[in-house]
């Protein structure tokens, strides 16, 4: 078969595919951008949207009525989050997010990983907890768990 398709001018190339964890859209060839986990945990605006999405909003409630399964449960979601290893591919839709994402070089760095074939990494890729300062990673995941969605919760 790899003869004929040789023959004939059709590779065997595989199709690199990627998908907006956040919005769960398909990013075409050549958009996106590609942010490391600790640029991700990083945005309070990230926090504030995945501590209030449905899938959370009983744990944020629990939280702020002073339970301590809320607070747990919040633990745990930054925890997942946090200790993501590969690099993020973020769509357009979801980038404004990130404010303190310099875009430009996060453009750059998508439009690598697709010239690459996937190979290309984030700079600083890995867990955010071995690539940031330990007082950055703490002031990070205290809002993360203690604060993230509190304007969003009505509190009486």
């Amino acid at each position: 078969m790899t003869l004929l398709a040789t023959l004939f001018g059709k590779s065997k190339k595989k199709s690199l595919k990627a998908k907006c964890p956040i919005t769960k859209e398909n990013i075409e060839e050549g958009f996106g951008y590609m942010l490391s986990t600790s640029e991700v945990i990083s945005s309070k605006k990230y926090w504030d949207m995945i501590m209030t999405e449905p899938e959370t909003m009983a744990y944020t409630l629990s939280h702020f009525k002073q339970e301590a399964s809320g607070t747990q449960m919040r633990g745990l979601i930054f925890e997942k989050y946090s200790s993501v290893t590969t690099p993020w591919m973020v769509s357009d839709s979801c980038i404004n997010l990130f404010e303190s994402v310099d875009k430009q070089s996060a453009r750059a760095a998508a439009k690598k990983w697709w010239e690459t074939e996937g190979q290309h990494l984030a700079a600083s890729s890995g867990a955010a907890r071995e690539q940031m300062d330990p007082q950055e990673f703490e002031k990070v995941r205290n809002y993360a768990i203690q604060e993230a969605g509190k304007a969003r919760i009505p509190l009486a």
